[in-house]
């Protein structure tokens, strides 16, 4: 199955356009987890089992997991196998460099972990990532704009009178020949984000920002979804991993999780 065909599947099963990331702290884990054998993959597990009917993908980021060396990578890879197998997995790696070792990272981000998506960098241009573009099941979720402050020191510059992230909007839709582009686009520019999608109307977008970088909700779903309501992947990550840090923390993230489907809900099209 097409990464496309399995996210519209999950977001019309769960009637969801959330994605939980699953950016796991051991340091903000519950203390009484800490007596599991893998108290990162415990905690991972238990978010899993109490959101899985609420979300149209998963998304653990690579650098939480590779801060904990071997053990790290083990419980992501743990992870990524407990995952039901029709909920999209989307690795956040942010990978792009020169083809023979974009090659490699393709195969242990596909091929080892397992993922349905990864999100790449464009700086190096389209021979940094062909390799993943490879994987024609597989999806490349390609940085445009991105929601930290810093994205404007480059991708908000402008060239011939047309903006960074656009000339990446467009050069990733030149790029789409086997239908497995995406591209990562954050709620913190709304209006932004708009004209993207009105550039790109029918490759997925994952959209950070929402929660701690306070995106707007209602503008990220109306400008993020395409005519039916669809393909916006819309990320939550401390605001339902952390919400509660007592015995009941599978349950607060299952409530938070269920509150901010539902508020994604109230503003989306249906058709």
């Amino acid at each position: 199955m097409k990464f496309i065909e399995k996210l519209k599947s999950a977001s019309s099963k769960n009637n969801s356009l959330l994605c939980v990331g699953l950016d796991t702290e051991f340091e903000k884990i519950p203390k009484f987890l800490l007596q599991e054998k893998d108290p990162i993959f415990a905690f991972n597990q238990a978010v899993i089992d109490s959101t899985k009917d609420l979300v149209c993908a998963y998304k653990p980021n690579l650098a939480f997991y590779e801060a904990y060396g071997i053990k790290g990578l083990e419980a992501l890879k743990k992870t990524c196998e407990y995952i039901p197998k029709d909920i999209p997995i989307i690795l956040d790696a942010k990978r792009g460099d020169i083809g023979n070792t974009s090659k490699m990272y393709a195969r242990a981000i596909f091929e080892e972990f397992k993922a349905d998506g990864v999100t790449l960098s464009p700086y190096l241009g389209g021979d940094s990532l062909s390799p993943f573009l490879e994987y024609e099941d597989k999806c490349s979720f390609i940085l445009c704009l991105t929601s930290n402050p810093g994205a404007k020191d480059f991708q908000l510059l402008s060239f011939n009178g047309k903006p960074l992230y656009k000339i990446v909007a467009e050069k990733v839709l030149s790029w789409n020949k086997k239908g497995n582009c995406g591209l990562v686009v954050g709620a913190t520019y709304p209006e932004q984000l708009k004209e993207i999608r009105e550039i790109a109307p029918d490759l997925p977008i994952l959209i950070p920002g929402i929660g701690a970088q306070k995106g707007d909700v209602e503008l990220t779903v109306k400008y993020g979804t395409d005519k039916k309501g669809d393909l916006a992947i819309i990320n939550s990550s401390r605001g339902i991993l952390y919400a509660s840090s007592e015995k009941d923390f599978a349950q607060a993230s299952r409530e938070e999780a269920k509150k901010l489907r539902d508020l994604f809900n109230l503003y989306r099209k249906k058709g």
